[in-house]
């Protein structure tokens, strides 16, 4: 879910509340519940929704972004909590001194939010990317730590990786839907025009 889609446009409050209600629901079948993360400013009300409701129904995920400058003190205490975080890159430019806009450094600060969370997390890393060296991290990281993780990658984006690290490791597919597809892929590509490319292959079956 996205929580301007549930009420945080009206309220903290509100959406604490809708979110509560989906959880509850979820509870009763078992299913599992992502929290996406949107622009910087619905940072602080979306993590502090998602620590209130994981301390009752473990079974809720949460996604970070490491080009934010925040991010690194966000794993700091989100690491307390149960659940899973899943860890992007991040598709909504930072604001100005507050993350990093140069490929280079997200990466950077992305290698370094892995390390923390496999070190440190008692719950299921989810490796958000397409990025092959960043996933080889991560292989590399469970590994050395034994923690729990799964790759996330787009549908249509480089499933010819996606088969075959799925003979090994758990990977999903994050298949957007409904009216508003093409502003989403479009940040996805805003993000990393290397997408584009990966898309377009996959289209023409190269």
């Amino acid at each position: 879910m996205k929580p301007s889609q549930v009420g945080l446009g009206v309220g903290q409050e509100v959406l604490a509340e809708n979110v509560r209600d989906i959880v509850r629901t979820a509870r009763k079948h078992d299913v599992f519940v992502w929290m996406d993360m949107e622009d910087p400013e619905t940072v602080d009300p979306t993590v502090r929704t998602f620590e209130a409701v994981v301390s009752e129904y473990p079974r809720v995920g949460l996604c970070v972004q490491a080009n934010l400058a925040r991010t690194g003190d966000d794993l700091a205490e989100l690491v307390d909590y149960p659940g899973k975080l899943r860890l992007v890159k991040g598709a909504y430019t930072p604001p100005e001194g507050g993350g990093y806009r140069d490929r280079d450094r997200v990466d950077e600060a992305y290698r370094e939010h892995l390390e923390f969370l496999f070190r440190e997390y008692d719950g299921t890393v989810a490796v958000g990317t397409h990025d092959r060296a960043l996933i080889e991290a991560a292989i590399d990281h469970h590994e050395t730590h034994g923690t729990d993780f799964e790759i996330q990658m787009l549908m249509g984006v480089r499933e010819d990786l996606q088969f075959e690290l799925a003979e090994d490791y758990d990977v999903y597919q994050y298949a957007p839907f409904g009216r508003k597809w093409l502003a989403y892929f479009s940040r996805r590509v805003a993000e990393r025009r290397e997408n584009l490319a990966f898309a377009l292959r996959a289209v023409a079956g190269g």
